[in-house]
């Protein structure tokens, strides 16, 4: 169940007079323009961390042979699969709750409840790790010990990254939001650089990036409470905003209008979504992987080869996330100042934009595609289709446009609509892969990945023409 819209009530932490306005009726500080404005700023943080995940990604399968690349590959999609199911929901929680009460103008923003939920899902993890790590290591990893350990203190690590990510959303620091993910990936790709250049050596160095990367993305986060402590807040002299304390120094507090209930309720419609959305992008590797098993040989290099198809799909989304973290803060707001206008008005020339860019990216596939990832990510053995390409390229499209429509709903609190979406498409894409109608493996994921992201962009514009939640 979707948490409503956070109402304002008295407490003891509670809250200061609603900002000033600008003519708009957008609190001062925070322009009509500054959704395109976080946008920008942070395509070029999310571009940068797009190239450089590339190139880690590259620079392995150059490096490794095909048997240890499937392995990194497997590992990375595991990972993340694991990371936007247990912690984006909580930075979708925090980014949207915090920036509906800056719309309110209020301040005491809810940290505890989201910290709770956020180590409840980490337990959760680690206990099936260890649970399952003979399986995992045996099962996944063909007896790699080090990948698990990368998988563990990898996963653990970006917990704290992804609740920063929220916060900095929620707060518009779109700017420390760019450099958090730069950091993170930039030391990734130097573990790999470090092992072509003949520092390192193995599956074992370039997997380590995975696991140190988060810890260095938190090194822009005393940069954000830095600023705190010199800023007074809006209307209050410095000396009085200090003698104020922590609150209305903008330090967040608990508040209570955001019950474990409604948060929770939040959190797993969006786990729905992550899980869904990781199932479209992983489910194809994770499939094809299994349907290989055993089998030796130039089989084994198919779970890198497929993974490398779907890198058309996953650079993209990477970038796209300067426009779902700007986005979704930019809606709450808007719509907690009741804008039905600005808000469609978003979501309509977000759309257009991705519509032009995802036809390019299929033409541009059609015409070069089997050449350039040939030449960018090897072939693994196996030839490159245009035709499927291109066909990737516009479900990649759908994806995108199902992302902008996905955050619309959750400002409007239609998490659980959303999440049912997200779910059928899923189901119907391991649905139709498990099928086995089109026998080549590597067109079945191409098709499959068309179909599915093209009925769920459907099912979200039904979601979006219904309008707020009542």
């Amino acid at each position: 169940m979707a948490a409503p819209p956070p109402q304002s009530t008295p407490t003891a932490t509670a809250t200061a007079p609603p900002a000033e306005s600008s003519p708009n009726g957008a609190p001062q500080g925070e322009p009509d323009g500054s959704y395109v404005a976080g946008a920008r700023v942070l395509s070029i943080g999310i571009a940068s961390t797009g190239i450089f995940t590339f190139l880690y990604l590259a620079t392995a399968s150059h490096v490794l042979d095909p048997a240890s690349y499937s392995r990194i590959s497997l590992c990375w999609a595991i990972m993340f699969v694991i990371l936007s199911v247990i912690y984006r929901p909580v930075e979708q929680l925090l980014s949207r709750t915090i920036a509906d009460r800056r719309a309110r103008g209020l301040h005491g923003h809810p940290l505890r409840i989201p910290a709770m939920i956020q180590f409840g899902f980490a337990s959760v993890f680690v206990i099936v790790a260890l649970l399952m790590r003979h399986d995992i290591e045996q099962g996944m990893f063909d007896g790699s010990g080090a990948l698990y350990w990368i998988l563990l203190v990898g996963v653990l690590a970006y917990s704290a990254s992804y609740f920063a990510r929220g916060w900095l959303g929620g707060h518009q620091r779109f700017a420390l939001y760019g450099g958090l993910v730069f950091l993170e990936s930039t030391s990734r790709f130097l573990f790999a650089l470090a092992v072509a250049v003949g520092i390192g050596s193995g599956q074992g160095a370039v997997g380590l990036g995975m696991a140190v990367a988060p810890f260095a993305s938190l090194c822009v986060i005393p940069f954000a409470f830095s600023r705190l402590r010199v800023r007074a807040p809006s209307g209050l002299p410095a000396a009085d905003a200090a003698r104020e304390g922590p609150a209305h120094a903008g330090l967040e507090e608990a508040a209570t209008d955001l019950s474990l209930r409604h948060g929770a309720g939040f959190a797993v419609s969006v786990v729905g979504i992550m899980l869904a959305e990781q199932t479209l992008m992983n489910a194809g590797v994770l499939i094809v992987a299994a349907k290989a098993g055993s089998r030796a040989g130039l089989t084994v290099g198919i779970t890198g080869f497929v993974f490398n198809v779907l890198l058309i799909v996953r650079a993209p989304l990477q970038l796209f996330q300067a426009v779902q973290t700007a986005i979704l803060p930019h809606l709450a707001g808007l719509e907690a100042r009741e804008s039905p206008e600005e808000f469609n008005r978003a979501i309509r020339v977000t759309v257009l934009v991705i519509a032009a860019f995802a036809s390019a990216v299929a033409i541009g596939l059609l015409a070069i595609g089997p050449f350039v990832m040939t030449a960018l990510l090897g072939n693994k053995g196996f030839p490159y289709g245009r035709f499927g390409l291109a066909l990737v390229g516009l479900g990649m499209g759908f994806h995108l446009v199902s992302g902008t429509l996905n955050q619309a709903a959750l400002a409007r609190g239609r998490a659980a609509a959303a999440s049912v979406a997200w779910l059928c498409a899923a189901a119907l894409f391991v649905a139709l892969m498990l099928t086995e109608v089109i026998g080549n493996e590597v067109t079945r994921v191409e098709v499959s990945y068309f179909i599915a992201t093209l009925v769920l962009c459907g099912l979200l514009w039904a979601v979006y023409r219904r309008g707020p939640a009542p």
